[in-house]
């Protein structure tokens, strides 16, 4: 687990940690959030309705011995590209079902055609926050700072997920 936690660093990760798959706090409620608050609800195939339901998550988290949580301070460009490699270098070094969750939407195509099969498969992930995971509690829980950005001026953490056996 080591190499995985050294090469997120190396890839720009601000602080990357083992959790259990079973400290991942899964809830319903996160999804409404997408629902009622999000423009991209339904316009993208990795986000819901789409994705994961909590209950499917609840389900391959439970498939899992273990899990990365990866925090990267400031901006979350790039951050897509970095668990992307980071899940490809897992699967290498023999973690075969190794899997990552992205924060926030989707940004592989200008336009999503939800109708169709999705022109990135081997590059789309969803987002933790899409599956019902909630990153708020599952943060704190690891120890990691989290919290709500009330301006501009603040600094936001994002956060992806690894699940890696």
């Amino acid at each position: 687990m080591q190499s995985i936690i050294q090469k997120a660093r190396e890839l720009g990760a601000t602080d990357a940690v083992v959790v259990g798959p079973g400290d991942v706090v899964v809830s319903h409620w996160v999804r409404l959030k997408c629902q009622f608050g999000c423009s991209g609800y339904g316009r993208n195939l990795t986000c819901p309705p789409h994705s994961p339901s909590p209950d499917e998550t609840s389900k391959v988290l439970s498939e899992y011995t273990k899990a990365v949580l990866v925090r990267r301070a400031g901006m979350w460009s790039e951050f897509r590209r970095l668990m992307e490699e980071l899940e490809r270098f897992a699967f290498l070094e023999g973690y075969y079902k190794a899997f990552a969750f992205y924060p926030g939407p989707c940004d592989l195509c200008a336009e999503c055609d939800v109708e169709a099969p999705c022109r990135h498969p081997t590059e789309a992930r969803p987002s933790m926050e899409a599956c019902g995971i909630d990153v708020f509690a599952t943060a704190k829980a690891a120890g990691l700072p989290i919290g709500v950005v009330s301006g501009r001026e603040g600094e936001p953490n994002f956060y992806a997920l690894l699940l890696l056996e």
